[in-house]
């Protein structure tokens, strides 16, 4: 009974589902709608893990809430301000740099083609950039790329506008260049192009030549290459491909968060990845983090099991458990063995001593002359036999001491009944008295 339970007990634990709080925002976001998507589809199909959103105000505020162990995953770009110990688990997609500049309009009446004040980079200095979203990593992400380009950062003033206040940001004249980061698809991006052509002239894009040097020297950010054409074609925007530099979007959980959930929470992610990507395009875009040991952001051990294909089997994983169980049911039964047998010595050695009581009865019988002294001394001896079989029933004995015992009480009865035999037969030949 108490391994039946302690197995029913293991089994329940390990098969029921585990469920994750994922911290994931703004609410509406490609990033909310994808991860709501992912829950509903892990607990239509009985996945292993499931999910619970929390819903925050953005990545800042679901990195506060993984720190603050109120989450145990959560959604946020790599160059975030994370706490100690977060590890990887999937990519959801790759943000770029986009940075443009208005050419202006041309004036009315002139053939002259307006051109952009701002070429290159290197002729920031001096000027206004507008960036779009108002978090701290994309004024720091600017400040780097100003700074490798060898452009004081000082010497730019920076004013960072909300996704709402695109068309406030492309109208204000102070404003020279403008700069987003999301995915090449990213409709905030495409819209603040659209709006830059439309109100101040068609958009000169700016290179990033030292993405490289970048990505070397900043290794949460990757050298990139945004394709000719990716923000319209007609006119082509750009007119051919330019550098960028890139940062990862991903799914992020503690180290100490186990291995085992981890794993199969990457593998079922990937799994449904496909059959998401057929209701949100975005689901395509996910991808497997590095799993190398040396990566700015390392991938967490579970889901470097699965991407690597070392995860461990049930036995792998349980054998130490299995082994320590069986040897613990090991030593509890031959303690419980040794206690049972501590209590029970009183009733063996009393079955040892009716064996030597029974021993000492067949030299005893053959010295008996009448059938009444028989009967006694067999009725003793159905006693004996009794609590000896009380003692076997109880534990006390073995099935070897019991057989023993049986062996004595059968020449016993050989015994007795030989010497009732010879009594009957001495007082057959008495001669009888003849009637007077």
């Amino acid at each position: 009974m108490l391994i039946f339970t302690a197995v029913a007990g293991a089994s329940f634990l390990m098969l029921r589902p585990t469920t994750l709080r994922i911290a994931v925002g703004p609410s509406g976001s490609d990033d909310q709608q994808l991860i709501q998507a992912l829950a509903q589809s892990s607990a239509r199909e009985g996945s292993p893990v499931r999910l619970s959103l929390i819903t925050t105000a953005g990545p800042v505020d679901s990195i506060a809430l993984l720190a603050a162990a109120k989450a145990d995953l959560a959604v946020a770009r790599a160059d975030e301000e994370m706490p100690e110990g977060t590890e990887s688990i999937a990519i959801l997609r790759k943000n770029v740099v986009v940075l443009w500049s208005p050419s202006g309009l041309p004036r009315r009446g002139s053939k002259k083609e307006p051109r952009s004040k701002i070429k290159a980079i290197d002729d920031f200095a001096g000027h206004r950039v507008g960036v779009v979203g108002r978090t701290q990593v994309n004024t720091t992400l600017l400040r780097v790329i100003l700074t490798e380009s060898g452009v004081n950062p000082d010497k730019v003033a920076i004013t960072q506008f909300s996704a709402d206040q695109i068309a406030e940001m492309v109208r204000d004249p102070s404003v020279d260049a403008f700069m987003t980061v999301g995915p090449l698809d990213s409709k905030i991006t495409s819209e603040a192009i659209i709006s830059t052509a439309r109100l101040r002239g068609e958009p000169t894009f700016l290179p990033i030549d030292v993405s490289e040097a970048i990505a070397r020297r900043h290794p949460l950010y990757e050298s990139e290459e945004i394709p000719g054409g990716s923000f319209g074609s007609s006119p082509a925007r750009p007119d051919d491909a330019i550098e960028t530099i890139g940062v990862n979007h991903l799914i992020v959980a503690p180290k100490s968060l186990s291995d085992g959930v981890v794993g199969a929470f990457t593998r079922q992610l990937f799994a449904v990845r496909p059959s998401l990507a057929r209701e949100l395009p975005i689901a395509a875009k996910i991808e497997k983090p590095n799993t190398d040991k040396d990566a700015a952001l390392p991938a967490h051990p579970g889901a470097a099991a699965y991407i690597d294909g070392n995860e461990r089997t049930f036995m792998e994983t349980y054998s130490d458990y299995i082994w320590g169980g069986i040897l613990l049911l090991s030593v509890l039964g031959s303690g419980s063995a040794a206690v049972r047998h501590y209590i029970k010595r009183d009733e063996r050695r009393m079955s040892t001593l009716h064996r030597e009581k029974l021993l000492s009865a067949i030299s005893l019988v053959r010295k008996i002359d009448s059938i009444e002294e028989l009967d006694a001394l067999q009725l003793e001896a159905d006693d004996f036999l009794r609590e000896t079989l009380d003692c076997f029933n109880d534990g006390a004995i073995e099935e070897g001491d019991l057989s023993a015992y049986c062996l004595v009480l059968e020449q016993f009865h050989h015994a007795v009944v030989d010497r009732r035999a010879a009594i009957s037969e001495a007082a057959s030949n008495l001669p009888r008295m003849r009637a007077g």
